[in-house]
């Protein structure tokens, strides 16, 4: 009878080890109106173009961009969106595309908009990879905060269930340096830009295809959020991006490029821009109230995103020209 019992606890633990995760995914069930569809981009690529604008319950937090890479030995994921149930809604569009399972899921960077559907993916068995610099943002308070913010502007999508996901394997890079591996005949590389727009940054080649997963770095149709990004680093990771010479790339925020020469235009122009005017400003000592107010924004005041982002961006900027013309001294 004590072997039975033995046996008997066995098996319920491991029951329990497979109900979990369901259990997990079922904790943020997909909203009837919300159905993604994959977006053809080349012969093995999909992508999920997000609504323009800033997360909120008009779009559901779904205001970013995610991808997929088929392969005859499963899937490769590119992000996972905002929430859980954009992440299980994104697992059912791949399934409406192909049998293969989803064995790998690539972190951009961890900014909210682009991980926080992990835990569906987690919940079917998938494997995370990020940039060890991502340890960072998921021990500070920041992201805590950022938590706590998004339950509230996104709920019930993000709620009490919803748990920052760490990667199982954490990446180290040599600064600028790539990973490359195969999967189902198909190469990829993983392309370290961290500094750029976040600390863990990277960006994701499909040799066959001849296409690139660019994350936060390249921004279509809209100015890109800033913040207290580098942007020196930044502009260095653009001119990399295009020696690459992709055909075609799948942005964070926008629509995919098939122009990546000419489009690249209005992330690199803004930012530019951005380090001119607030580094004359520092030049010339001009408190940042004064440099903001007197500067002429119109050239880029009618793209989206402008109102919500250009202020932050500024500052953030005018900070940076700050230390480095501390640190030319």
């Amino acid at each position: 009878m004590h072997r039975w019992s033995k046996g008997l606890a066995g098996v319920l633990a491991l029951t329990m080890m497979w109900l979990l995760p369901l259990a997990a995914a079922a904790a943020a069930p997909v909203p009837p109106s919300l159905r993604l569809e994959a977006i053809p981009v080349s012969p093995h690529v999909y992508y999920f173009h997000g609504q323009a604008g800033v997360a909120g319950a008009d779009n559901q937090g779904f205001m970013s961009n995610a991808g997929f890479v088929v392969t005859k030995a499963g899937v490769v994921v590119f992000d996972t969106l905002g929430s859980s149930a954009l992440g299980e809604a994104m697992l059912q569009a791949i399934s409406r595309v192909t049998r293969q399972p989803v064995r790998r899921v690539i972190v951009s960077h961890y900014h909210a908009d682009h991980f926080y559907g992990l835990q569906a993916f987690k919940a079917r068995g998938a494997e995370v990879w990020a940039h060890e610099n991502g340890k960072q943002y998921l021990a500070s308070d920041l992201a805590r905060e950022r938590l706590e913010q998004r339950r509230v502007a996104l709920a019930p999508w993000v709620n009490a269930q919803t748990r920052l996901v760490p990667a199982d394997h954490w990446l180290s890079f040599s600064q600028g340096g790539e990973i490359a591996f195969e999967m189902g005949g198909l190469h990829l590389r993983l392309i370290d830009s961290s500094g750029a727009h976040s600390e863990g940054d990277i960006m994701l080649a499909v040799e066959e295809d001849h296409m690139l997963f660019a994350g936060d770095l390249f921004f279509t149709g809209r100015i890109p959020f800033v913040g207290d990004a580098d942007s020196k680093v930044w502009l260095t990771a653009l001119q990399r991006m295009l020696a690459l010479r992709p055909q075609v790339v799948v942005p964070g925020h926008g629509e995919m490029s098939r122009a990546p020469l000419d489009d690249i235009a209005l992330t690199r122009d803004y930012l530019l821009f951005l380090r001119d005017k607030m580094g004359a400003a520092v030049a010339d000592m001009v408190p940042f109230e004064q440099a903001y107010a007197e500067t002429d924004w119109g050239r880029f005041s009618a793209y989206p995103a402008f109102a919500g982002a250009n202020r932050l961006n500024a500052y953030g900027t005018y900070i940076l020209m700050e230390r480095e013309s501390l640190q030319a001294k």
